[in-house]
């Protein structure tokens, strides 16, 4: 592999961000992301005026670094992500889930989701217009969204995009659900109040403890199983199954399946699974 210049990154240096990334965050990196650790993380090196990774590494394990153990998480963790990305499943729900449930008798008029791994935001304000269009407003209707990392979610929480990001919302929603910015704010959207009071934003580690309760509906945590191993990924889709009511849905990314992972799902189709009874 070829060693990026600038910064010394030895490979004890690549041993120790990839202990301290399965401590503190919760996920495996391989050999194949060493180039990209270094990208992002020289970044942090920089800002501190640190000359290698050694001492990055030092500062990290000492108390001092506590501080730095956000920044750290933040630079590791991804964050690609799009307004009604991967459209089959928002289709999914819109015009096969949500007319069953709505005409269900003898269950309360309540629904719950959760956007696990909600990066900037995109995800869960797409679910919350799918669920504003189509479900009656005399409903109680609530959407968690959660992401390790604090930037994303403070860009989540202001609802502010660039006016590019709607580019391929349909025009009938880019009417509805936001507003253009004007003068200094031209060339911004801003989502709308509506769908930002159906969201609650909040921070949270897959791999360590939920403080909810549920029961939810439906939950969408999309292209971040990737970044665990098989014991992990167990792990996780079975406490998204203690949280699901029976027939709930889980959504994963187009690459990931609980294939040997966990029979507590059965698979519907491009990549939707439906909670088993239990």
């Amino acid at each position: 592999m070829t060693q990026p210049t600038g910064f010394r990154f030895t490979d004890r240096d690549f041993r120790c961000i990839q202990e301290l990334v399965g401590r503190h965050v919760g996920i495996q990196l391989p050999e194949a992301k060493r180039d990209m650790v270094y990208c992002r993380l020289s970044r942090r090196l920089r800002a501190l005026g640190l000359k290698d990774f050694a001492s990055y590494c030092r500062l990290l394990r000492t108390e001092e670094g506590g501080d730095e153990l956000e920044e750290f998480s933040n630079a590791i963790t991804t964050n690609l992500t799009a307004f009604f990305r991967e459209p089959h499943h928002f289709e999914y729900l819109e015009r096969e889930w949500l007319p069953g449930r709505l005409r269900e008798g003898g269950r309360p008029r309540r629904l719950r989701a959760w956007s696990a791994g909600c990066s900037s935001g995109e995800e869960p304000y797409s679910l919350a217009m799918v669920l504003a269009e189509a479900v009656p407003a005399d409903w109680d209707v609530r959407v968690l969204a959660t992401d390790l990392d604090t930037r994303v979610l403070a860009t989540a929480r202001r609802g502010v995009y660039d006016a590019s990001r709607i580019r391929d919302v349909p025009p009938e929603r880019v009417r509805r659900w936001f507003y253009r910015g004007r003068g200094a704010n031209a060339g911004q959207v801003r989502v709308s109040p509506v769908l930002q009071d159906m969201i609650q934003f909040r921070q949270l580690n897959l791999s360590g403890p939920w403080p909810l309760k549920g029961p939810l509906d439906f939950i969408f945590c999309r292209n971040v199983l990737i970044y665990f191993d098989k014991a992990a990924q167990k792990r996780i889709t079975e406490r998204f199954a203690d949280l699901l009511v029976d027939g709930g849905l889980l959504f994963l990314g187009h690459s990931e399946t609980l294939y040997r992972v966990t029979d507590r799902y059965e698979l519907l189709g491009r990549t939707v699974y439906r909670r088993r009874a239990a």
